[in-house]
């Protein structure tokens, strides 16, 4: 009999600990290892070690209070929770994936498969750089995505929702369907991993200018347009920078298409702080640090990834809500010019 495959979960933030939460009751199976380890970037919490909170009381009371996890291993050294694992699921921000992919490489299993959970992309000389690509190039493994309507609390509270898994190896997505699925948490498997990625990355501009919308009290039909808009560029964004030729209209059904968009304009961070924003004259970074209890905006940061690649190649007008959600978080443009850029965009032609 084949040994109990190892789990890493790299990240211990909001998600982070609700997927681990998953994987630490999933992992009773005799396919996994059922002592699950999770990377915890090392914080003091009212004079304590997060790790040593964590290992101790069972529950993230920064990131995730109020839900026990289980006999989950908290290691606040990252080659030390990777060491031998075989499945690896990153949940981290995507600004600093590169970093510990460097730190991990040789400590892993030589046969090791990963999955990513991180919202991002990243944008390079050449053009576009999936956050998956750069865990694959460093670390010399298939990774698959998952990515979906998801807000992590439901996720933990075991509310019932859907999520996607994109994989070039079907193998290894329904491997990490396995791992991940409960009653009340359902996966479809596709093998568009690409189109499924860019959903999870490119969503969080369109929540940004939802939250932009809900600041300026423009009510439901503003933001179904903002939503109907915004898939719209999402589309037209990932048939043009995909690498993958197939890219499915049908994938952008899935949860981690509309759903998740929906989702995410409705009552996620990126949405909430750009309501902030909209109505306080703060900035993005203030009301960061204010609001989301030492989590990361992944919204402006992309939004700052696809206008340069964009500009790179000569279509920034293109795009004009991706657009004006950099412009309005960067350099200085009001909000209302979310409003302008809706009653102008090219859909209207």
């Amino acid at each position: 009999m084949a040994s109990p495959l190892k789990v890493c979960v790299v990240g211990s933030g909001n998600w982070g600990s609700a997927i681990a939460r998953i994987i630490g009751h999933n992992a009773r199976s005799l396919r996994f290892a059922t002592t699950v380890k999770m990377w915890v970037f090392e914080e003091n919490v009212n004079g304590r070690k997060l790790s040593d909170i964590i290992n101790t009381e069972h529950e993230n009371v920064k990131y995730l209070p109020g839900y026990k996890l289980p006999q989950n291993l908290a290691v606040p050294e990252l080659r030390d929770a990777a060491k031998g694992a075989d499945l690896l699921v990153f949940v981290v921000p995507h600004q600093f994936i590169r970093r510990l992919c460097d730190e991990m490489v040789g400590c892993v299993s030589t046969k090791a498969r990963g999955i990513s959970l991180i919202k991002g992309i990243d944008a390079c000389p050449g053009g576009l750089t999936l956050i998956s690509d750069i865990i694959r190039e460093k670390m010399g493994m298939d990774v698959s995505v998952l990515m979906g309507a998801n807000i992590a609390n439901e996720v933990a509270a075991e509310k019932f929702c859907e999520t996607t898994i994109g994989s070039r190896i079907l193998e290894n997505g329904l491997l990490f369907k396995e791992l991940l699925q409960t009653p009340n948490f359902r996966i479809t498997v596709v093998d568009d991993a690409d189109t499924v990625e860019l959903c999870g990355a490119l969503k969080n501009i369109v929540a940004v200018s939802a939250g932009f919308c809900d600041g300026l009290r423009c009510g439901d039909n503003t933001k179904a347009a903002v939503i109907r808009l915004g898939l719209m560029e999402m589309i037209g964004f990932t048939r043009l920078f995909s690498k993958n030729t197939n890219v499915s209209t049908e994938t952008f059904l899935e949860s981690c298409g509309v759903a998740d968009l929906i989702t995410t304009c409705y009552g996620g961070r990126n949405q909430r702080v750009a309501e902030a924003f909209s109505k306080s004259g703060k900035s993005i970074g203030q009301l960061e640090k204010e609001m989301l209890n030492g989590q990361k905006l992944q919204g402006p940061a992309t939004s700052a990834e696809v206008y340069h690649i964009l500009q790179q190649k000569g279509l920034v007008d293109k795009f004009p809500m991706f657009t004006a959600v950099y412009q309005i978080c960067f350099q200085g443009k009001p909000v209302q010019e979310i409003i302008s850029c809706l009653q102008s965009h090219p859909e209207h032609e």
